[in-house]
């Protein structure tokens, strides 16, 4: 009996169609959520970024350049070419922006001197003065499937140290950075409402299916044009607008972290491909052939990243939902 042969799917093909028409639906999401709102305008926390650089422009076309409000919200660790980039989108469309920095905002809670110390704790050799650091996991697809968080040490370009990070350590740090996307989360409110614009939101389908963004902060938001959106498909989008080749050459990063720490070192442990094609795969049920046409990978290490996947899914299920309410007489 001839073995069925399992169909041919091209998962970055199939992600990347009709791009055109996506940028067009999604400029019309916007338009409905801003008039049912009843708001003037968008207000957007720009990071130089392409997922930031994506809902800009698409806000733009849709609303008119008078309608959108750029926020520059750069803290002392974030990489100078943030600030940069977001201004030059700003300004090539022709948008009204404004730079804030929430350093005094983190600095009035102690944030930076309680992270220190978290440091030093795991790093006895860590001077603040000469030391840059990094929050990082191993890779996944070339170590087994250990989820042991690391830090580490650069010094002039270099790492000179990485140091295994206890749980409880790992948690305070987390804790600690989240107040900074909560910080830039209320500047923006605070403009929002004076302006009665509402606050457009940057995450993409693969944050969002992740759990990889954080609640209050950069999740809370009043509309969220490229959620469904997976970070391949934010490219492609960036393509087709034209969104300038460093803002599309530069990799995805929560720049959280003096030294800057790619979300593939920090939270993916893979290529954003190879996990986009993964959670694909999930959504629509493919089978390990396919996923392994598509990904190269053998069926051993599709079965542990799937796995490590619905790991952190279930971890973060209290991230991605709403808050649960009591409701009486139910």
């Amino acid at each position: 009996m001839q073995e069925t042969e399992e169909p041919s799917v091209k998962i970055t093909e199939e992600l990347n169609k009709d791009i055109e028409n996506l940028a067009l639906n999604i400029r019309g999401f916007i338009k409905s959520q801003i008039s049912g709102f009843k708001k003037k305008g968008a207000v957007l926390g720009v990071s130089g970024g392409i997922d930031s650089a994506v809902a800009l422009t698409l806000c733009v076309q849709e609303l008119g350049k008078e309608h959108v409000y750029g926020l520059i919200l750069p803290e002392k660790e974030s990489a100078p070419s943030s600030k940069v980039l977001g201004a030059e989108i700003c300004e090539s469309l022709g948008v009204a922006y404004e730079e804030v920095p929430i350093s005094p905002i983190v600095e009035s809670l102690n944030i930076y001197e309680k992270k220190e110390q978290v440091i030093k704790r795991a790093c006895p050799e860590y001077d603040p003065a000469i030391h840059k650091t990094s929050l990082i996991f191993p890779d996944f697809l070339d170590q087994e499937l250990l989820n042991v968080p690391y830090i580490r040490l650069i010094k002039d370009g270099e790492t000179v140290g990485k140091y295994r990070l206890k749980a409880n350590d790992y948690l305070e740090l987390i804790g600690l950075q989240g107040v900074k996307q909560r910080s830039r989360m209320i500047v923006q409110y605070m403009y929002a409402e004076k302006m009665n614009y509402a606050v457009c939101g940057t995450t993409n389908k693969t944050e969002v299916a992740l759990g990889q963004f954080v609640k209050y902060g950069d999740g809370g938001v009043d509309l969220e044009p490229l959620a469904d959106c997976y970070k391949t498909q934010i490219y492609a989008l960036g393509k087709h607008l034209n969104i300038n080749d460093e803002i599309m050459r530069r990799p995805p990063s929560a720049d959280t972290w003096s030294h800057y720490t790619t979300d593939e070192e920090f939270y993916w442990r893979m290529p954003m491909h190879i996990m986009d094609q993964l959670l694909y795969s999930q959504e629509h049920d493919l089978p390990p052939g396919v996923i392994s046409e598509n990904t190269d990978l053998s069926t051993d290490k599709i079965e542990k990243a799937l796995k490590h996947i619905r790991r952190i899914k279930n971890t973060t299920e209290y991230i991605r939902a709403v808050p649960p309410v009591y409701y009486l007489n139910r």
